[in-house]
């Protein structure tokens, strides 16, 4: 086993380093400039109607009423699968990892991965919605694969290619529910549920390797309340995420608020080290340019691995939205985004910087240090014993915050993982991919932690180019489908609504 676990990293590790290179960034960072400046800066000139239209009008019954045509959900209940799938373990220990390897500095390119992933996560979700059609059991499919295929192949000679970047997308896709959306989610709601919760007669019992008796045994238990849930389809996925995600980013936002309040002194400080750092990182990151680019690598990563801003996943579920106007649907991809990273991944940066100290807390800034006995993966938990150090009583929190959004991700993914299958097999076979998925997650519970994180990096990758090549070809109609609803629901225009490529109805 640990001989093929050697060989799975080999070969992760060759194909990581060609779609997180030099290439991959660009198209992500690059794509969501140019839509940024097609919109003409919508996320920052329209904040006051895309906010109005989000957050702002959840207590509208047709946005938190559920909906009744079939296989279709309300808009806030996709917000919250999407965000049940994008507020994950990258918000937690993600954060955590980009700082550890790429300093303060990395959280500052976060920031600017996601200002631009707002406008890239806009794009895709109103080409989601344009080219979405209803599938075999007469509910709404849509996502990068459609408007690859529709979209780019409807383009003159174009039409195999178009096909065969939604068919890699497909494949890539479910490779990614695996990853991100099973393997790395589960590895690390094990090694912090191991920790703060420890029970010495399972974890001392090792069955092979490292990994013992008691990390298996939380894989089960993790299995088997994912096939609970999943199994039931997108209906009992929604049903759940509405339920579980506001309370759980209201309940880690106000931890983390108190962590940050109880160090106030660190705040100021710690946003210097975050912007002087991203340009001028320190000693253990790397001097000169080659330390600008280790930050900004960690940063971006990271950043996507969190909201998932260029991957074309939440797409797949915004896509089930009663909403017809793309637009609309469109603003509440990039408010996901802000939330996920502008507001649950700062403070998550806020917590491991200000915790005791920049130098003297559980991370050193200038050194890279970890407090003893503190990882990537339970830093943040070691933050919250700092405050709260009764009976580990902050380790403990996060462990189960950890739990909440680690598991959470592995539900949402279940649905994206499954949309990919549709395509390819057909709405009547979803329930086999879903049986696999759920026996995926006892693999996240056996492998080690860098291994389960850098095979989930290669596959967002992987994901990432087909999508945004889709998106790139397809922002003239991005940009028509903007005016059209600018023109006629903020200037008063007289103008016929463009809601769907086939049939275009009104809404």
């Amino acid at each position: 086993m640990e001989q093929f676990l050697k060989g799975v990293e080999a070969v992760n590790g060759e194909i990581n380093g060609v779609v997180w290179g030099i290439f991959g960034l660009a198209l992500l960072i690059g794509t969501g400039i140019i839509v940024t400046l097609c919109t003409k800066f919508f996320q920052v000139t329209h904040i006051g109607h895309w906010w109005k239209n989000t957050i702002g009008s959840l207590f509208k019954k047709d946005v938190i009423g559920h909906a009744k045509e079939k296989g279709a959900i309300s808009p806030f209940q996709a917000l919250c699968t999407a965000l049940a799938a994008t507020v994950g373990t990258g918000n937690i220990a993600g954060v955590a990892a980009a700082i550890c390897v790429g300093g303060a500095g990395a959280v500052f390119w976060m920031w600017v991965a996601a200002f631009f992933g707002m406008m890239t996560n806009y794009a895709e979700n109103v080409l989601g919605m344009y080219f979405r059609r209803k599938n075999a059991n007469d509910e709404w499919s849509g996502g990068a694969m459609y408007y690859l295929a529709d979209g780019l192949g409807g383009k003159k000679g174009c039409k195999w290619i178009g096909k065969v970047l939604a068919v890699l997308f497909c494949i890539f896709t479910m490779l990614a529910s695996f990853g991100i959306g099973s393997m790395g989610q589960v590895n690390k709601i094990v090694a912090n549920v191991a920790v703060a919760f420890d029970v010495n007669a399972l974890s001392s019992i090792n069955v092979f390797g490292d990994v013992s008796l008691y990390n298996i045994l939380i894989g089960v238990v993790i299995m088997a309340l994912t096939a609970l849930i999943t199994l039931g389809g997108l209906k009992r996925i929604a049903s759940v995420a509405e339920k579980i995600v506001p309370f759980m980013v209201v309940l880690f936002v106000l931890g983390s608020l108190v962590i940050i309040g109880v160090n106030y002194n660190a705040i100021i400080p710690a946003f210097k080290a975050i912007f002087v750092n991203a340009f001028k990182p320190e000693a253990f990151v790397g001097g000169g340019i080659g330390g600008v680019i280790v930050a900004m690598t960690n940063g971006f990563k990271r950043g996507v691995f969190s909201n998932e801003a260029g991957l074309g996943s939440s797409v797949m579920v915004h896509s089930n939205s009663n909403i017809k106007e793309p637009v609309k649907q469109g603003m509440w991809g990039i408010f996901e985004v802000f939330a996920d990273t502008m507001v649950v991944c700062t403070m998550t940066a806020l917590v491991v910087l200000t915790s005791g100290g920049l130098t003297t807390g559980v991370f050193n800034i200038e050194t890279g240090e970890l407090a003893v006995g503190l990882t990537d993966a339970t830093l943040v938990g070691g933050a919250f014993n700092a405050v709260f150090p009764w009976g580990d009583i902050g380790q403990k929190f996060i462990a189960i915050a950890m739990f909440l959004f680690a598991f959470t991700t592995v539900l949402g993914w279940s649905h994206y993982g499954s949309k990919a299958w549709e395509y390819l097999f057909g709405a009547k076979t979803t329930f086999i991919f879903r049986i696999i998925h759920v026996i995926t997650v006892i693999f996240g519970a056996v492998l080690t932690s860098s291994l389960a994180w850098d095979i989930s990096d290669t596959f967002n990758g992987l994901m990432m180019i087909p999508n945004l090549i889709g998106v790139l070809v397809m922002l003239p109609m991005v940009i028509k489908i903007t005016k059209n609803y600018i023109n006629r629901n903020i200037k008063g225009k007289n103008e016929a609504p463009i809601l769907n490529f086939k049939d275009n109805a009104e809404n």
